[in-house]
Formats: C-alpha cells, sequence, structure tokens
C-alpha cells in the first residue's frame, strides 16, 4: 500500500520525514488495513515501528478530522521491557507533533491524540490520571496487560481497544512470560467489544510460522487468518574478532584485561558514540569503572535491569544527546530503543544466542541505510571458539529457533485465579468458557479437559500430598454447575504475584531524600556493613543504613569501591549455536593446522587469533583424545581431591540440554547403582559426584 491511501497530512509528514517507505511497511500498511493479523520480520533499523503504527495513527487523524475523538484506548501496544516501553512512547510523541505541525500548515484543525505508558515505573498518580482520561494509545508490557485486565476499572477501560501491537515478539515466546501473554491476549479479545487485529513484530524469527501461531493462537486444523511480511534479518554488516595479543587462557588473566580496557579505548576514541555490551550487569559496572578512569567519568556510564528508572533515562538521554562517549550495558538496551546515533557496537564475550548478537549490533547504524559494525571480543580460549562459530553463522544467514513454552501449568493456575477474581459476583466464570478460552491460545491448545481440571482440582483446595497443606484454597469450584469463582483474597493475591519474572530478593537502594538509585543482591547486601562503599551505575556510594528490605547510600565520589553481584544474571547457549559450534570444531580439529589456520583466516580471525584457537583444539585433544562435536561426546572420569570419583560428559549443546540430562543421570544412578550422584552443568558439558562410590559406574 502506497502513502496515496492515507490522509493527506499523515502522507506529507512521512514524506518530509522519511521520504519513500520501505517494502515492509507498505506490506504491513496494506495488511493492517485490512484489518488482518500482521506478522512483521525485517531486520533491525528497517523502520517495523511505523510499519505497525502509521496505519492506526492514520485511522485516528481520520477519525478526528471527523469528529473529536472520545477518550478511549483505541490502540495497545505491548513490549518486553520497560525502558522500551516509555521509549516508544516517547517516539509517537514526534509523529504526533508533525501530525499537528502538518495539519496547520494545511489550514486544518489538528486532531487531538493522546497516548500514556503503563508499566512498573509509572506513577500512582499517572495511573489515575489515565483511568480518568484514557488514552488513544497505550503503552504497556506484557506483566501490566495481565495487572490492566484483572482490575475492574483498567479492564473497563480497555473494552473499545481495536489494534494490539506485539513489539520484539521473540523475546517472549522462548520464556514462559510467552505463555502468559498468550493468555492476556486472549483474555483481552474477551473483554474487547469488538475484534481486535494483532500486529506482531521482530528482527528475529525463526521459524516463522511458530511466531504467526503464538501471535494469532492456533491449534491443530484451525489458525486465524494472518498476513506475514517476512523480509528476513539479514542485513549488511561489518564486524569483526578482536583478540589480545597476549594468549588467552581458561580464566582472562589481568593482562589480557589491560589489554582490552586499552583497546576498547582507542576504539571509543576513533568512534563519535560506542554501545559496550556485556552479559551481567556486574561486568557493566567493571567495565564503566575501568573505562571512565581512562575516558573521564563524565564520558562513560553504566546501564542495566538494576538501575533506577531515573538512572537508565538519564543514561540515554546523555547517550542520545551526544554527551556520553560510550554506555556499557546489558541487555537493557538490547531491543528497539532508540537511543540516537551509534556508531560502533564492541560485545565483551559471546553473547551466546546467534539472534542477540544480531540484536546488539543493529543498535548501530540504526537507520534504513546505515551499516551496523560490531566488534566481538572472547573472555576465554573457550569463548574464543564460540566466538568465531558465532561469526560463521551470521554470515551464513543462520538464526536461533524459538523454542516456545506449552501448557505451562503454573502460569494458567496463575491467570485462572487472576480470571476468577475479575468476574462479577453475581456471574462466576463457566468451566467450558474458560476451557475454550485457554485452548485458543498456541501455548494451551492442546490442554486436555482433565489437566484443566487438575489445576482447578488444585486451586479448590484438593492437593497431592500433605507437604501442600499450608496452601489455602484460592477459588471455590462448583462441580455441580460447572463454574468457578474467586474466593476472599485471590483478587488481591493476584495483583502481588503478577507475572512470571522471578523475585531475586533485590534490596532497593535509595539516598536518604527516598530517591531510588537502584537495588542490589540480597546476598550481596548480607555481606555488606554500614560504611563500605560500592559501586553502581559507575558511580561510588557509601552505605549509610541496612534496613529490612532497602539500603540508605550517600555519594562517595572519588572513592574506591567494591563490584556488586547480582545471581543468576548470565544467559545460556541455545542448541543451533551448540551444533553450530560443534561442527565447527570438527571441522577444524580434522584439519590439517596450517590449512585449519588458513581456513580461520579467511572467515576474519587473524593470525594471532587462529593460532591460538587451533592450538587449544590441538591441546584438548592430546588431553582427552578426543573433542566434543555436534557428532562426538566425551566422557572421561577421575577422583578428584577429595578422593571421590567425578564423570565429565563434554557436549557443546548448551545449558537448555545439559539441566534435564542431568536429572536423568541422577535418577538412573541411584536407581540402577543406589548411588547419591550430584551433578551440576553449563553450557560446556555436565560433572556428576559420585560421593559414596569405590569404583565409578561404567
Amino acid at each position: 500500500m502506497s502513502l496515496s491511501s492515507f490522509h493527506p497530512i499523515t502522507a506529507r509528514w512521512f514524506s518530509e520525514t522519511f521520504g519513500r517507505p520501505t517494502t515492509a511497511q507498505e506490506r504491513g500498511w496494506a495488511a493492517i488495513r485490512r484489518r488482518q493479523h500482521t506478522l512483521i520480520a525485517a531486520p533491525t533499523g528497517s523502520g517495523k515501528t511505523l510499519a505497525a503504527f502509521l496505519t492506526v495513527l492514520d485511522d485516528l487523524v481520520q477519525d478526528g478530522l471527523r469528529a473529536p475523538l472520545p477518550d478511549e484506548v483505541r490502540v495497545l501496544y505491548v513490549s518486553p521491557l520497560k525502558a522500551l516501553s516509555a521509549d516508544i512512547h516517547k517516539n509517537l510523541a514526534e509523529p504526533r507533533r508533525g501530525i499537528r505541525r502538518v495539519a496547520e500548515a494545511m489550514a486544518l484543525e489538528p486532531p487531538r491524540i493522546t497516548a500514556a505508558v503503563r508499566t512498573g515505573d509509572t506513577t500512582q498518580s499517572e495511573r489515575a490520571a489515565m483511568l480518568r482520561t484514557p488514552p488513544h494509545v497505550l503503552v504497556t508490557t506484557p506483566e501490566s496487560l495481565y495487572l490492566l485486565l484483572t482490575a475492574e476499572r483498567s479492564r473497563a477501560m480497555l473494552r473499545t481497544v481495536r489494534t494490539v501491537i506485539v513489539d520484539e515478539i521473540h523475546a517472549v515466546i522462548g520464556t514462559r512470560r510467552g505463555a502468559h501473554l498468550a493468555l492476556s491476549l486472549e483474555r483481552l479479545q474477551h473483554v474487547a467489544e469488538a475484534p481486535v487485529v494483532r500486529i506482531g513484530l521482530s528482527a528475529t524469527q525463526k521459524p516463522i510460522e511458530e511466531v504467526a501461531n503464538f501471535l494469532v493462537g492456533s491449534s491443530p486444523g484451525r489458525r486465524p487468518e494472518i498476513s506475514i511480511i517476512d523480509h528476513g534479518h539479514r542485513r549488511q554488516l561489518d564486524i569483526a574478532l578482536e583478540v589480545p595479543r597476549s594468549s588467552l587462557e581458561a580464566v582472562m588473566s589481568h593482562e589480557v584485561w589491560e589489554e582490552y580496557y586499552d583497546r576498547l579505548t582507542e576504539l571509543i576514541g576513533g568512534h563519535r558514540t560506542t554501545l559496550v555490551f556485556v552479559n551481567t550487569r556486574r561486568m557493566a559496572e567493571r567495565l564503566a569503572r575501568h573505562l571512565s578512569d581512562r575516558l573521564g567519568e563524565s564520558a562513560v556510564t553504566a546501564h542495566h535491569g538494576s538501575l533506577s528508572k531515573d538512572k537508565r533515562l538519564d543514561a540515554e538521554s546523555r547517550l542520545k544527546a551526544g554527551q556520553l562517549r560510550a554506555l556499557v550495558a546489558t541487555a537493557s538496551l538490547e531491543l528497539g530503543i532508540d537511543i540516537g546515533s551509534v556508531d560502533l557496537v564492541c560485545q565483551i564475550g559471546s553473547p551466546h544466542r546467534i539472534s542477540t548478537f544480531l540484536q546488539r549490533v543493529g543498535r548501530s547504524g540504526h537507520t534504513i541505510a546505515g551499516l551496523p559494525k560490531g566488534r566481538l571480543f572472547p573472555v576465554s580460549r573457550d569463548d574464543l571458539i564460540e566466538c568465531a562459530a558465532l561469526l560463521r553463522s551470521v554470515g551464513r544467514g543462520e538464526l536461533d529457533a524459538i523454542v516456545s513454552y506449552d501448557t505451562t501449568l503454573d502460569v494458567l493456575a496463575q491467570q485462572i485465579v487472576a480470571i476468577a477474581a475479575a468476574a462479577p459476583d453475581e456471574k462466576p466464570v463457566s468451566v467450558d468458557d474458560l476451557h475454550a478460552l485457554v485452548t485458543r491460545t498456541h501455548s494451551y491448545a492442546e490442554l486436555p479437559r482433565t489437566l484443566l481440571e487438575n489445576v482447578l482440582d488444585m486451586l479448590d483446595g484438593r492437593y497431592p500430598s500433605s507437604e501442600f497443606a499450608e496452601l489455602r484454597p484460592r477459588i471455590v469450584w462448583d462441580r455441580i454447575k460447572g463454574t468457578i469463582r474467586a474466593r476472599p483474597g485471590a483478587r488481591q493475591l493476584a495483583v502481588t504475584n503478577a507475572g512470571t519474572i522471578p523475585d531475586r530478593g533485590l534490596y532497593a537502594v535509595t539516598l536518604p531524600d527516598g530517591r531510588r538509585v537502584g537495588e542490589l543482591d540480597e546476598e550481596m547486601v548480607f555481606e555488606s556493613r554500614v560504611g563500605e562503599t560500592f559501586l553502581l551505575g559507575a558511580s561510588t556510594w557509601r552505605i549509610e543504613e541496612i534496613t529490612h528490605d532497602r539500603v540508605l547510600v550517600t555519594p562517595a565520589p572519588g572513592q574506591p569501591g567494591v563490584l556488586p553481584f547480582w545471581k543468576g544474571d548470565a544467559p545460556g547457549r541455545p542448541v543451533e549455536l551448540g551444533k553450530a559450534l560443534g561442527a565447527f570444531m570438527r571441522e577444524i580439529s580434522s584439519t590439517e593446522d596450517s590449512k585449519a589456520i588458513q581456513r580461520l583466516r579467511d572467515a576474519g580471525l587473524d593470525e594471532f587469533a587462529a593460532v591460538n584457537l587451533v592450538t587449544y583444539l590441538g591441546e584438548q585433544r592430546e588431553a582427552t583424545g578426543a573433542l566434543p562435536d555436534d557428532r562426538t561426546i566425551v566422557v572421561e572420569r577421575f577422583r578428584d581431591e577429595l578422593g571421590d570419583w567425578r564423570l565429565v560428559v563434554h557436549t557443546p549443546f548448551g545449558a537448555r540440554v545439559h539441566g534435564p540430562w542431568a536429572q536423568a543421570i541422577e535418577t538412573r544412578v541411584r536407581e540402577r547403582f543406589g548411588l547419591d550422584a550430584q551433578t551440576m552443568y553449563t553450557d560446556d558439558g555436565i560433572v556428576v559426584r559420585l560421593p559414596d562410590a569405590d569404583e565409578p559406574p561404567s
């Protein structure tokens, strides 16, 4: 669909601002105009957001020119990140201002189009204001959508929704948040007075049919009609591997880190704005501190989820304004947040996912005509192999497959309590209607009625054993009438336990006047004392008081401080990258060293990196006799320093494979040999400890 089909105000604003639309935009506009469910897959920086928003904004423009728009929510935008939600809200202000300016230039009364954001960062006064005067465009997160659907007044506000946009859809499907969001989307349609058009956006979707099924809700033999706009995920990239002159080892030495700090300083100095991605919040704080020592405290800062909203927004605004030379970030800046003009992205350590690397590098050159530029810094010899395999996978156009969470019963139980709590007392929820609603989602399409009734049994107070006796029933299930209703307190429980993001036991960090700085892990707080100093947001803070739920601090500029830590803070390797890594090791290890080095040089590694990698694989092969790869599993056994037998299973397939495998090993060893096996696993394999074994099981 061309711009000529839009109102002249909308078409003129777009032409003056962006010029010609992309193919993805034109095809997306046409499908959305037909009121079709639409899934848009296109590379980062290709204008997906306006592909989704412009048609619905144009509808508001045309309706507003005919008569003043009523205060009602027409468009719901759902983002997986609070920061992305706030960013979209700000970016919507520009087209609304531009449309107003063009309308005035054309001597037309500009329509009043409003937008608001509702996330966990939204203040109570802002929430109350949007209930009194609902916006036309409401920007939110999956968890806040659940809360909106559960509270009576906000649920009424959603009855007028006509379009829902799910941005960065890949980021939720591969987690339990996906099943949670799928149920919320069906609840939204149940509340809405008219059919709701669903629009999904992402740069990295594989398999795209699975993503489409999730978006619209499908079951065997049934899928609502959906238009799939697939423009792939590939675009021209300037990417390379950065390897230190000092030898990489199993653990990074101080010497290697100093080389990396100096090289990063050199790269930052050669570019206008640099975004440095790391995999953990602790690493973000560490790297920001070392870079600020070299470039100045005002030139570098950190950005991660444990910083306060104000600290994150301050870092983003300083980056956009050109006041920062570099920003060190975790996944908090990975998705489609507009952070202005970024010349270079540096990734410290493998991000463990092909799609994650593409998303992060895509933050640079973030325009339709821009050239994303990225540099990858391995942090160990093992990491060097994974980084090389990752770059090869990117060059081949490969992508991680999304594995959806289906029939997740704890999520189902949470949503059932919320549905029962939201129903009026005089109209309990029919179990037949509940089963129909749940099975309209792709995540629960094959949920048998008996399994649903088992969940209802549990929520009604029938537990499988006495160990659950302290749990209170949450619903009343009338088996004769076939209905459920909420027990007293169920609504409060549903609201205070929203979503699937785990409670990590974090302590708020605040100034004496109550302003929030960020948050710390409870174990970090337990090990801290009043008077000690620590780093947060690349600034130093002195602990003045520790209470039951917060840490009161004052600034301590220039003072040395310890680095904070957060548990459960690193991503894992998906099986697709594991297979690619295994194939890479197999091909390199089966080739003569000189030819292998040349092959690695051809793949983009310099001479030093290629020699380092081939030497490392040779040492591994000499130590164990074989290398784990996509066709070979290596098992070794030895006695540890306590004399206990240990088995190590080496494979490259990642923790998602190794986790259930480790549990199966524990069970089999206990059943077959009567031994109490203890296991741990990583992305690279499984360690089995056998404290009571005289000989290891064969």
